[in-house]
């Protein structure tokens, strides 16, 4: 035998652990029918008397008797009385019902309950049962143990008991969405999920009202713990529902105080599960409908700062700017990941691209959070600035083997930061080169709009000595990192005090003129400047040991 939901009138009874069922009787049958005659989508109750009443839901009609109906609802009651306030005076009146929470199937159920027929409620129909007997007005101010009162019952002992019931009831809830919210139905399903997601104590800091109070609720949860499930176990119920259902979950999430990452994990599941590209959207769904659920899922993030990845919130703001959310949201997204930047690494940036022409991972949208990045760090300089310089060029170098990055892609998110954001341009230097390797075909004029961002005086010994060396870059770029070091040769001749004047003054005069004039030289020209950037490093070295030996006789001397 199940539990008991005792009450005025008859007992209701309820049976069955896993799927809750309750078998309900109105108090006092006023009829009772012989037979329900069914036909296509038509209804006929049979009884010892004539049908008096002909109901219209939907497409169905179900002919009735009037003290049946009447006697249980006060919205039928009403209409029946106003018909004979207006002077109708056909013997069988028809009434006509739009809006119907639940349709005609439920009006059946409602039908088989005021004739006194045994009605099987569950956790997939109460709550269109209970919209149903509130849209009808039947409540105890007609009878006792009316059509309200059973389905109120039935609905709190399933809120308070079978985890996965609530979801069957809330999934059920979508075709009578307004008016469950009407009766918050809703709201009861959600805070009552809220309440089993917090029963773990790392979770909640329970007070002591709140911890009698989930005695009631802890049943199933406290199962799946004990099975040593771990904090997400509900995720993927939760992830089940719908948007608007899961927004009024989080909601109540949120007020119970479950900790701000996992509500941010709970989002990034539900957004994984239904939205993880252009080809996972949900087929059903409008652009529109689209656009609205991506706003919900924005507007329901943790303001705590680290409640969600930057990698997820880079997602979240891809899609945003596919589906032209509002600039308010799309802006607070943007603002929030640059937050995080100084705190990225190269793979919290990798969002990749579905579209066959385009590239593997979303460029544009970094490089849009970077502008952001930068512009604040006008307003508010600082010192990490450096470290978003590093991230920013590491990400360069790793999306830069792309044959289908585009120059200015490239170039855009390589000037995207100020000048003082790299102290060297050794890393910015190996992103360049790697994207003049997977794009040789590149005309001269495109390698060079590659480079500029790059300055040559800021690349180190060891990235000079490998760039004079490379044929990958534009020529004029090749000449004047071997000039530079031509400068840099003739200065450390000049510093051990030899007569090497003459070939500085002359580089420092070269450098003048191919700076001025901007003159191209040839591959030819090129490899002779460095064979003679050779010979002066030959020349150094020999000076540098002729100045060892000096110093070391004149130790000698002093001696």
């Amino acid at each position: 035998m199940g539990n008991r939901i005792l009450g005025s009138g008859k007992a209701t009874t309820v049976s069955g652990r896993k799927h809750n069922k309750c078998v309900i009787l109105p108090a006092n049958e006023n009829m009772v029918a012989e037979a329900l005659e069914k036909r296509n989508q038509n209804g006929t109750v049979r009884a010892r008397v004539a049908n008096d009443l002909i109901i219209q839901v939907g497409d169905s009609s179900f002919q009735l008797h009037k003290l049946a109906m009447v006697s249980k609802s006060e919205y039928l009651s009403r209409l029946v009385f106003q018909r004979r306030s207006n002077g109708a005076k056909d013997t069988l009146p028809k009434i006509q019902i739009d809006n119907f929470p639940g349709g005609s199937e439920i009006f059946e159920l409602v039908v088989k309950f005021c004739y006194g027929c045994k009605v099987d409620l569950t956790a997939s129909n109460i709550a269109p049962v209970h919209c149903a007997a509130h849209f009808l007005e039947m409540s105890d101010d007609l009878e006792q143990g009316n059509l309200i009162s059973k389905t109120e019952a039935f609905l709190s002992f399933v809120l308070f008991s079978a985890w996965k019931d609530i979801f069957r009831i809330m999934k059920s809830c979508e075709s009578v969405s307004l008016w469950a919210m009407k009766l918050q139905i809703l709201q009861r399903c959600s805070d009552a999920i809220a309440w089993k997601a917090c029963i773990d104590p790392k979770l909640f800091t329970l007070s002591e009202h709140d911890a009698i109070s989930l005695n009631f609720l802890a049943n199933d949860a406290e199962n799946l713990k004990h099975k040593g499930i771990a904090d997400n176990w509900w995720f993927e119920d939760v992830s089940c529902l719908r948007i608007d259902h899961f927004v009024e979950v989080i909601k109540s999430i949120k007020r119970k105080g479950v900790r701000s990452e996992l509500v941010g994990s709970c989002v990034a599941y539900w957004t994984a599960k239904w939205i993880s590209g252009p080809d996972n959207l949900p087929k059903h769904l409008t652009h529109h409908q689209l656009r609205v659920t991506t706003e919900s899922l924005v507007r329901i993030l943790p303001e705590e700062e680290n409640s969600v990845s930057a990698n997820f919130l880079l997602h979240l703001l891809k899609l945003g700017i596919m589906m032209r959310i509002s600039s308010e949201l799309l802006n607070g997204v943007e603002k929030r990941i640059a937050l995080k930047l100084e705190n990225c690494r190269v793979s919290d940036l990798l969002v990749k691209n579905y579209g066959n022409d385009d590239t593997v991972y979303d460029v544009g949208t970094v490089s849009r959070v970077v502008e952001a990045y930068a512009s604040s760090m006008f307003k508010n300089p600082t010192p990490k600035l450096l470290v978003v310089g590093k991230l920013v060029d590491g990400y360069l170098a790793q999306v830069s083997r792309d044959g289908k990055l585009s120059v200015e892609q490239f170039r855009s998110l390589a000037e995207a930061l100020p000048s003082d954001a790299r102290y060297c341009h050794d890393n910015l230097y190996t992103a360049i080169d790697t994207y003049l390797k997977a794009h040789p075909r590149l005309a001269e004029e495109e390698r060079t709009s590659v480079c500029t961002a790059m300055d040559y005086h800021k690349i180190s010994q060891e990235g000079l000595k490998h760039a004079t060396r490379n044929d990958r870059l534009p020529v004029n770029i090749t000449t004047r990192l071997i000039l530079l070091e031509q400068v840099k040769m003739a200065r450390s001749m000049t510093s051990v005090e030899s007569d090497y004047q003459r070939t500085r003054t002359q580089t420092i005069i070269r450098v003048n003129r191919c700076v001025e004039n901007e003159w191209m030289t040839s591959r030819n020209e090129i490899k002779m400047m460095r064979k003679e950037v050779e010979n002066m490093k030959m020349q150094l070295n020999e000076l540098q040991i002729c100045k060892m030996q000096i110093q070391r006789r004149a130790k000698g001397f002093l001696i």
